[in-house]
């Protein structure tokens, strides 16, 4: 577990994620150390006695903490701006961990209703296994938070922007229902990332993230992180992390560490090629709706402008041709590749309804706005230009009822 160290400098993001939480040792290193070791040796009985009490703040097993993997939650929590923070092995472990480590049989969940499809499943599936209740909502209407609320609800959780619909959710108004009903706010801010959105300083309680997205950015590890209170941290989720093991992998944690040096600069340089393209997309005869926070066509985004920074580099949109329509469009594209990441490098696109959310009953992916029609793009790193006209020339061949082929 990693904590801000107090009295120490802070510096703006941009230089944090270059240098913050860097640990070297006595060789000087100029790039972060990568420790691949289970275990660590003490001069004597003593000192591994003091370890463990905990009298000596150092490493004992890197289950529980490991220096490479300190750095990278340190790092994470500079760019955060919070107390303390946890890795894990993955972002779905992130999300079970928040959940999981602070609740017990008889509490009550409240959660919006759009979300990824795990973080559905470990809401609604797993949580009941263990006597945990759940109710989902409608996020974007605070009275449905209002209304769901019981005297045991004891944590509320949202994705904002939602997967893949894009829905945005007032962080600030549904944190002040959670203090005052004394229940924690979870935010999961993926597709947001740290540079656009900001939960703990809205008033979350703790925010996650998978870094498999776009913190390593390149399609190459799994990770996650959860960023609280130092406290919280220190006597619910450690524990249960210590104890249950789903530790981030020491190599994992270097990778991550060096992507975040370039975080701010490849989500920038995506969210300005997706809000160009989210232009083009929006007056292109075959799709029929965008959904992307930065367009002034996305019923939220008065809030976007209030709670983000920038809208991201993922826009989801509608195509006339439905299912049709869609996998040809997808059969056409040739840079943008058919995936179900995001945040990557690469431009990556996926049609939800037939994997991401394949899961849901028809019924349900409809309530979630999830149409046959509907695909999730990730805006990546190519030029912008080439990424439009390989859009222009796929939706070309996009079939639509009663609609010839598009020209480009």
């Amino acid at each position: 577990m990693a904590s801000k160290t107090p009295g120490q400098k802070r510096f703006r993001p941009a230089t944090e994620l270059i240098h913050g939480g860097s640990a070297r040792s006595h060789f000087g290193e100029t790039s972060e150390a990568l420790f691949l070791t289970q275990g660590f040796v003490y001069a004597d009985a003593e000192a591994a006695e003091a370890r463990f009490k905990g009298d000596d703040p150092g490493f004992v097993y890197s289950r529980y903490a490991n220096p490479t993997v300190a750095m990278f939650e340190e790092r994470m929590c500079r760019l955060e701006g919070a107390e303390a923070g946890q890795a894990v092995a993955s972002g779905m472990a992130a999300v079970s961990a928040a959940l999981l480590s602070d609740l017990k049989a008889g509490d009550h969940v409240v959660s919006s209703r759009a979300l990824f499809g795990s973080c559905d499943y470990v809401v609604t599936q797993i949580l009941p296994r263990f006597g945990i209740a759940s109710t989902l909502v409608d996020g974007r209407d605070l009275d449905q938070w209002r209304a769901a609320m019981r005297p045991e609800t004891r944590a509320l959780f949202l994705e904002s922007p939602s997967n893949p619909t894009l829905e945005l959710i007032d962080i600030a108004a549904v944190a002040e229902m959670a203090r005052a009903n004394d229940a924690r706010l979870i935010v999961d801010n993926v597709f947001s990332t740290p540079i656009f959105q900001k939960p703990l300083a809205l008033g979350a309680h703790s925010v996650v993230y998978s870094a498999t997205k776009h913190i390593d950015g390149q399609g190459r590890c799994l990770g996650g992180i959860v960023l609280s209170s130092e406290e919280w941290i220190e006597k619910k989720l450690f524990p249960y992390l210590k104890h249950t093991g789903p530790s981030l992998s020491p190599f994992n944690a270097w990778v991550l560490l060096k992507a975040l040096e370039t975080l701010e600069l490849r989500v920038t340089r995506q969210t300005q090629s997706a809000a160009k393209l989210a232009e083009m997309l929006a007056a292109h005869p075959a799709v029929t709706r965008i959904y992307y926070p930065g367009h002034d066509s996305h019923p939220q985004h008065a809030l976007a402008k209030r709670q983000m920074t920038g809208g991201g580099n993922i826009i989801s949109f509608d195509l006339a041709g439905g299912k049709s329509g869609a996998f040809d469009m997808l059969r056409a594209l040739q840079v943008v590749k058919i995936s179900n990441n995001l945040g990557d490098s690469k431009s990556l696109i996926t049609h939800p309804a037939t994997t991401t959310h394949q899961r849901l009953t028809d019924e349900e992916r409809a309530v979630l706005g999830i149409g046959d029609g509907l695909v999730r793009l990730s805006v990546g790193l190519e030029d912008p230009d080439d990424i439009k006209e390989d859009f222009e020339q796929a939706l070309a061949r996009a079939r639509a009822p009663n609609v010839t082929a598009v020209s480009a």
